[in-house]
């Protein structure tokens, strides 16, 4: 298994990846397209295994308004025949330890037992549009204090 950026050569199969992940739903890899058609700044990884995409996750700004006050974790995934298997966490930690990433304050709306094993804490501020009661919505290093509805990229609507 090797973890790379996504390329304009990749990109074909991490959109089979996101389908195959998210049985039923088009939105994840709509969403990553959209990424890529409307160059929106995003930090991004595949594993690939066997010459195949089996894992993805990437970064995307999060506002304050219009100041970027960190990143998004969303999507990540794995297909459904290597899910259980810890790739999505070998990814996440890979990720983690990146240099766009490692010192930025992070948010992710997710299942909080599995996010907090990897230094995830549930936030009350900022607000996450998508959450009511943010009950899934986790960051790290984020010292918020001010109460505002963190933004998305324009891609997630």
């Amino acid at each position: 298994m090797k973890i790379r950026k996504v390329t304009e050569e990749n990109r074909a199969k991490v959109y089979a990846l996101l389908r195959r992940a998210f049985p039923g739903s088009e939105y994840e890899a709509g969403l990553v397209r959209k990424f890529h058609e409307q160059d929106t700044p995003v930090h991004e990884w595949v594993c690939i295994h066997t010459n195949k995409a089996i894992a993805y996750i990437a970064f995307s700004n999060a506002y304050h308004g219009t100041d970027i006050c960190g990143l998004h974790l969303a999507p990540m995934a794995v297909t459904p025949e290597f899910q259980k298997q810890g790739v999505g966490s070998e990814l996440l930690r890979f990720a983690l330890r990146q240099e766009p990433i490692k010192n930025q304050v992070l948010f992710v709306l997710g299942e909080p037992r599995y996010y907090k094993k990897f230094g995830f804490e549930p936030c009350a501020l900022p607000i996450c549009p998508f959450d009511q009661n943010n009950a899934h919505f986790l960051s790290m290093r984020n010292e918020t204090a001010t109460r505002f509805i963190v933004g998305y990229e324009p891609a997630f609507k």
